[in-house]
């Protein structure tokens, strides 16, 4: 049975057959006129015109004579209908193909074909060759299917060409961020980008990536965890609504809704309140949404979220009552630790009452179709939320819970200095007896809001939010998602000149 090697090494015969005629393999520019969805959707006004189509070969049918050639790009697939009569001869200057090169190609390369739009005696819709350009020899047969999980992920150029559901996925990804700042653009945010080294790095409880700068002495820097604090210093700049889309890094274990490094947005509009912030995210939702998938009623695993409606409002405190008779505003950490191990929740030696009422929440919430609105979040679970006056052990602070995740996170932004340094300090006492992910002292922000800084709505949420609309996960729903470094030995056999 042929491997992988022996059918590198008999295209690798035929790339020296090219260059021996004297065809250069690989050229710099194609003449492309028309994409094949285009040749086929316009074929009434195109028939018997000429048009220039180029993609990658998915199929070769060859007839002595005839030849039929499936050529695929981007927008879809269309046959070549190639009669010796037709097509032009070798002319090895222009890298043209004649037939009796076409034993040269295989499945995989691209090529570039010159002709005009007719139908075969079966009826479909083809391009009469005249001229056949080799593009790139591909060197490697594409498999006709992939569906190893592993092999999937850690070459997804190749997942992609095999599964094209996969590569549709990543347009609509790509329609999801769109959307989000189209709508922000639409009601006058601004979109500023912000550092992603930091000094002190903050805005959630997460553990930090580390790295060094050379050019400022071989200082520490944190990839960012958060868009959250340059973003409020704008605002105590002058600026009345910003929002960043970009990278954020979180070293944390993988989970089905978790990548350390993922995209994610934030935005912050000065003069408003968390009440704003939620009567906003929801048209925001509505709009996203309809635009990426074209709908707003959703199968979601074992939920039924329709998104078209009103939003039911949940209380933390109240939630948190109803399923474990626990008052969340006094109680014990033993009291806590006994209801996570009678729900056979995970209990850790670093537990904080935070953290515990924390699992217990998620607990309930993995059963939530949803949309719901979690509000009146505890003080002590927020430090950076500004306090709710109506109830000042809570903060203003509203999630979105849908088909039982979290799917962003919104504040009334704390902006007295004071309240802020005291919250600070309370979560260095944290980090510093051992909790990791507790937030660092940032001296700088905490100046920035004694200049001032007006009140404030801040939102942000990852792309989280699409994979689960998308019914993927976390790894599923990113092109490349990080895996461990390792080189099979196919490889290596490949490449003997080189040290794997």
């Amino acid at each position: 049975m042929a491997t992988l090697q022996d059918y590198r090494n008999e295209r690798l015969r035929k790339l020296e057959t090219l260059r021996q005629l004297g065809v250069e393999p690989y050229p710099a520019k194609s003449e492309r006129t028309h994409t094949c969805a285009e040749v086929l959707s316009k074929y009434d006004e195109l028939a018997g015109k000429e048009v220039v189509v180029a993609g990658r070969v998915a199929s070769i049918r060859s007839f002595g004579k005839l030849a039929f050639i499936k050529l695929r790009d981007q927008s879809g697939d269309v046959q070549l209908y190639l009669q010796r009569d037709d097509v032009a001869e070798l002319d090895a200057a222009r890298g043209v193909l004649g037939m009796k090169q076409l034993k040269l190609l295989d499945t995989g390369d691209f090529i570039e074909a010159k002709g005009v739009m007719t139908t075969t005696q079966t009826g479909e819709k083809s391009v009469g060759v005249r001229e056949l350009r080799l593009l790139t020899k591909s060197l490697r047969p594409m498999p006709e299917k992939l569906e190893n999980k592993e092999e999937r992920l850690r070459r997804r150029y190749v997942d992609m060409n095999v599964n094209p559901e996969v590569r549709e996925r990543f347009i609509r990804r790509s329609k999801f961020w769109q959307a989000t700042r189209d709508y922000l653009n639409s009601h006058g945010f601004i979109e500023i980008n912000v550092p992603v080294l930091e000094h002190t790095t903050g805005g959630a409880d997460a553990n930090p990536f580390v790295t060094h700068m050379d050019a400022l002495g071989d200082q520490q820097f944190y990839l960012r965890i958060s868009h959250e604090l340059p973003l409020k210093r704008l605002i105590g700049a002058g600026f009345e609504k910003v929002y960043d889309l970009g990278p954020r890094f979180r070293n944390e274990n993988y989970s089905d809704e978790h990548l350390p490094e993922h995209i994610a947005m934030e935005w912050y509009a000065a003069y408003w309140d968390w009440k704003q912030g939620m009567r906003f995210m929801e048209s925001m939702y509505k709009d996203v949404l309809q635009k990426t998938f074209g709908t707003l009623q959703f199968q979601l695993g074992k939920f039924n979220v329709d998104m078209s409606g009103e939003w039911e409002v949940w209380d933390y405190a109240e939630v948190i009552r109803k399923h474990y008779g626990i008052d969340v505003y006094n109680t014990t950490i033993e009291e806590v630790a006994a209801k996570l191990k009678e729900y056979n929740l995970e209990v850790e030696k670093t537990d904080s009452i935070p953290r515990s009422i924390d699992k217990l929440w998620k607990n309930i919430r993995k059963d939530v179709a949803g949309p719901v609105w979690l509000v009146n979040t505890p003080k002590f679970i927020s430090p950076l939320s500004k306090t709710n006056p109506e109830n000042p052990e809570t903060v203003e602070r509203f999630q979105p819970v849908i088909a039982g995740s979290e799917l962003g996170n919104g504040f009334s932004e704390l902006n007295d200095p004071i309240d802020q340094l005291n919250r600070f300090l309370e979560q260095q006492q944290m980090r510093d007896a051992g909790d990791e992910e507790a937030m660092m002292l940032d001296i700088d922000y905490v100046e920035m809001l004694e200049y001032g800084m007006p009140p404030a709505c801040g939102w942000g949420y990852s792309e989280r939010v699409f994979w689960i609309f998308e019914g993927v996960t976390a790894r599923e729903g990113v092109p490349f998602p990080q895996l461990k470094s390792e080189i099979d030995e196919t490889t290596r056999a490949i490449y003997p000149q080189v040290n794997l």
